[in-house]
């Protein structure tokens, strides 16, 4: 291959606001290649091999929009609702969290990747998401806790993900028209018609997506947070039993409940109440999950029947669920609450504390019996974000005071639940 190279003086001018431009020489080179490369010459040097990896994925959205990116982790073809998430860290825990079963996460943060994954931050055993939506995949990681890429990372947990993809434009298109159902797929094979039919064929709605993520037998949990990371670490009083319904719950729900000084008896989604009542707990808390809790009457059912017999704490779906078990109501939001930098009012301390949420439901306030109190707002759009009934020992909160990722503004109402069950104890 030949190159010819030429050589001109070009004149530029700056400081285009003054009456008199000043004129400099800038030095330009041309190069132009005046000879191809023969079929043989590609086969010898693999020059036509491309050196960066092509679109090979494409997201396929219900309202018939088609988004071609690059795939990463496990291939194949998977459905899922599509919701974005404000975080700019965290992807670990996020990726970990059985709230987002049935779920494609997509990361409003552009750079993913870059501190890698490691066994510490993982909140569940093992991740329950449809695949993850990304904007830009580092190249490399750097982390002193770092044990593997993300990218090794899904592919050994069979996740599919996709980058190079302009999350912005989909968000902007979530935040207009609402969650949306979408297809991600590897497979050229399977046309972009095929594709939009699956999407508006599968529904999240209506689906008992707990039973998926559930443990199968009770188990006790002792695991603390690590004193190196416990940020609230004042002395702890008498211990509780506490009894855990696990509906998708987080292990830093359990490690901050224990860091407490709570002796704590994990149960699966479909434990009877009878059974919890014979074990004679202090207190039961009733965990997040993933889906729509008109879905899980059985979960309500048990909730009704332990309400007024033991001091109670539901988080997110565990909220949502004391909200439908007192006779109130829950709706679907349009595009639901994830990320970490929520502000909400606490009004029974009078202040505000900024959350990680995440959930795609919501309690109606104006459905709710005379007596539930609204105890905390989400001052993005004023829906209820935490219940306290008194006259039932009941608290709840609709987000994450255990974090992970996201602040601890919140993380005292766990010392308010051993509040009340020492009070509850005390009068008994």
């Amino acid at each position: 291959m030949e190159l010819a190279i030429k050589n001109r003086i070009a004149p530029t001018t700056q400081n285009f606001l003054t009456s008199k431009p000043k004129v400099k020489s800038l030095r330009v080179f041309s190069v132009k290649c005046i000879t191809s490369l023969s079929s043989s010459d590609v086969a010898a040097t693999g020059v036509a091999d491309r050196p960066w990896k092509t679109s090979d994925a494409r997201l396929v959205l219900e309202d018939g929009s088609v988004w071609r990116a690059k795939s990463f982790g496990a291939r194949g073809t998977q459905v899922g609702e599509v919701v974005f998430n404000t975080s700019l860290t965290g992807y670990q825990e996020i990726l970990t969290d059985p709230s987002y079963a049935g779920q494609f996460v997509l990361m409003t943060n552009p750079h993913i990747g870059n501190t890698g994954v490691n066994f510490d931050d993982e909140e569940s055993r093992q991740c329950f998401l449809a695949g993850l939506v990304i904007r830009s995949l580092s190249i490399s990681t750097s982390n002193w806790r770092c044990t593997k890429a993300l990218g090794d990372y899904l592919l050994e947990r069979n996740l599919m993900g996709i980058y190079d993809v302009d999350t912005r434009a989909i968000t902007r298109r979530l935040r207009q028209d609402g969650s949306l159902i979408g297809v991600l797929t590897t497979e050229e094979s399977k046309t972009d018609e095929e594709l939009l039919e699956m999407s508006r064929s599968w529904d999240i709605v209506g689906i008992d997506l707990i039973s998926g993520v559930t443990c199968t037998a009770p188990y006790e949990w002792v695991d603390k947070t690590d004193p190196e990371w416990d940020f609230n670490c004042e002395g702890r009083g008498d211990i509780y039993h506490v009894i855990a319904y696990d509906f998708g719950i987080k292990h830093n729900i359990l490690r901050r409940l224990s860091s407490y000084g709570c002796k704590i008896t994990v149960v699966p989604s479909n434990w009877p109440a009878s059974e919890t009542l014979k074990m004679k707990p202090d207190g039961v808390l009733f965990s997040n999950g993933p889906g729509d809790p008109s879905a899980v009457p059985y979960a309500v059912k048990t909730v009704k029947e332990l309400l007024g017999n033991v001091p109670v704490f539901g988080i997110c779906m565990g909220h949502q669920l004391l909200g439908q078990a007192l006779g109130g109501k829950t709706f679907k939001m349009k595009f639901g609450h994830h990320g970490g930098n929520h502000p909400v009012r606490n009004l029974v301390a009078n202040r505000v504390e900024i959350s990680a949420q995440n959930h795609n439901y919501a309690v109606d306030p104006a459905s709710l019996p005379k007596g539930v109190e609204v105890t905390h707002i989400n001052l993005n759009d004023g829906s209820c974000a935490g219940l306290a009934f008194p006259a039932l020992n009941v608290i709840s909160l609709q987000y994450h005071p255990e974090a992970s990722p996201g602040p601890h503004d919140s993380d005292s109402v766990f010392g308010e639940f051993i509040k009340l069950m020492k009070e509850v104890k005390q009068k008994a």
